[in-house]
């Protein structure tokens, strides 16, 4: 068997089970068995696979036709300019959480000395990329479940910003320390109807703990809010993400715990999700 038919075997299988990125799925899986880049196999079809290493692809080829994300499978995935290890203790980092990463640097520049609190780290990717960005600052990471800690702590090692990072495991209703010039979330914000309506391969692998907020979506985001007003300093800044319909509630609640709102940022496809916020005093 060469590289071609490898593929086509790919393609058909999760093309027959509604995988709609099916082709370059089974590239992206055919590369990380032959650990080359999807180009080089691309290039070299005709080269033969030795049944070891084909035996090794069907197996993830089945993984994804199950639904599971290819995030996972990889173990890894590209966040702003950078590459983070993912696994199931993790939420997937997603392209619209990296306009917090944008709105962070928009308020910095290369010399800026911020201390930067990020609540619900999980693979550590929006902390992680602003301090590649921004070297002189330094970051507190907080997450509840240790063993997405342990994933965010093996990707500031990876990037080498293990001594620019304070690791805790707690929740943000326990958290008291220190006095932040930005706190940065993506916190759980799907609501209990909306749960139900994921999509299977985010129902079924991601981390509900992730992505639950209680029946109207909002119980961290509160928790965040309430919290961020006591450790932000005046004029530090609160940025965090949002699910789209949650604009109006969130804005009313921010300015109900003394917070000014200076703009709700858009996604690629133009529902609001960003929230760029200062405490008042």
């Amino acid at each position: 068997m060469n590289y071609l038919e490898a593929l086509n075997y790919g393609n058909s299988l999760l093309k027959s089970n509604n995988i709609d990125s099916y082709s370059l799925d089974a590239e992206l899986l055919l590369s990380a068995v032959l650990k080359n880049t999807r180009e080089m196999v691309l290039i070299n079809l005709q080269k033969k696979l030795d049944n070891k290493k084909f035996k090794y692809y069907k197996k993830l080829v089945l993984r994804r036709k199950n639904k599971e994300p290819i995030a996972y499978i990889l173990n890894k995935k590209e966040f702003w300019r950078y590459t983070f290890k993912v696994n199931k203790e993790v939420l997937i980092p997603r392209p619209e959480t990296e306009i917090i990463v944008h709105e962070v640097l928009k308020l910095t520049n290369l010399n800026s000395c911020k201390h930067i609190l990020d609540v619900g780290t999980g693979s550590g990717c929006i902390l992680q990329s602003i301090l590649k960005e921004r070297p002189k600052c330094t970051g507190t990471a907080i997450d509840i479940s240790k063993k997405a800690l342990n994933i965010a702590l093996s990707n500031a090692k990876m990037h080498h910003l293990e001594n620019k990072i304070k690791f805790v495991n707690i929740d943000i209703d326990k958290f008291n320390h220190n006095k932040y010039d930005f706190i940065i979330s993506n916190p759980p914000y799907i609501n209990k109807v909306n749960l139900k309506r994921l999509d299977d391969n985010v129902k079924l692998f991601e981390p509900i703990i992730a992505l639950s907020a209680g029946i109207d979506g909002l119980s961290e985001t509160k928790k965040l809010i309430i919290k961020s007003n006591k450790l932000l300093k005046i004029n530090g800044k609160l940025i965090f993400e949002i699910e789209s319909t949650q604009k109006k509630n969130v804005v009313q609640l921010l300015r109900k715990n003394n917070f000014y709102v200076h703009r709700v940022c858009k996604d690629i496809q133009l529902y609001p999700r960003v929230v760029v916020s200062s405490k008042l005093m």
